[in-house]
């Protein structure tokens, strides 16, 4: 490993030590966050898992009442019942920290006093009933399951931004600060030992003289 290029000093071989403890401190605390985004990450993909199959189940349930009304049914019918909507949702956009990334937050609110039904129930069959309600239950777990993808996908890349920072650390930064650590250290060493020689010897012609 590259040492720094930098001057063998003591006060240098100070400043070094100092960056050498706070970046093994950040290397510890970004591997333990590491950990737990980890732990984090996998929950929600057990819970994107668990929501994509309730979602893929309910909704092919839905598309298979709304094809058997319009089998039973003309399409102008079928277009003409569900051309307006009955309701009126809104959606509430916010987010939530988790782990240092603020991932979305999705809340439906629904008007009140408006019918889930815009047609007259004489006009079509309970299969197109049947296919509107399902859908209409679905919509918020569609909207979880949306929620919980997104946090999912910003959790993953910030996962693999903290790993590129700890390997940084961990393989570049803290190795070459060890390494330059030492030349200086022997380098000290090696001017200190030089200097007693030279007294030594100072010395030693002044006792001869």
């Amino acid at each position: 490993m590259a040492k720094l290029n930098v001057n063998p000093t003591r006060m240098e071989l100070r400043r070094l030590k100092t960056r050498l403890k706070t970046a093994t401190r950040g290397h510890k605390l970004l591997k333990d966050k590491s950990d737990e985004m980890i732990r984090r990450f996998m929950l929600y993909i057990r819970e994107n898992k668990r929501l994509r199959e309730e979602v893929e189940d309910e909704l092919g349930a839905s598309l298979k009442a709304f094809m058997l009304a319009r089998a039973v049914s003309s399409d102008a019918v079928i277009e003409e019942a569900i051309a307006l909507p009955g309701t009126k949702v809104q959606l509430n956009v916010s987010s939530q920290n988790v782990m240092s990334v603020d991932v979305p937050v999705f809340e439906i609110i629904k008007s009140e006093g408006q019918e889930l039904y815009p047609y007259s129930f004489a006009t079509v069959t309970s299969e197109l009933d049947s296919s509107v309600a399902s859908l209409s239950a679905l919509l918020p777990k569609l909207l979880k399951l949306a929620e919980v993808e997104k946090t999912c996908n910003m959790l993953a890349d910030e996962i693999e931004r903290n790993r590129r920072r700890v390997n940084a650390l961990e393989y570049v930064m803290i190795p070459q600060l060890e390494e330059t650590i030492k030349y200086i250290t022997m380098k000290l060493d090696e001017n200190e030992r030089g200097a007693t020689t030279r007294l030594m010897k100072v010395k030693s012609m002044l006792e001869n003289q």
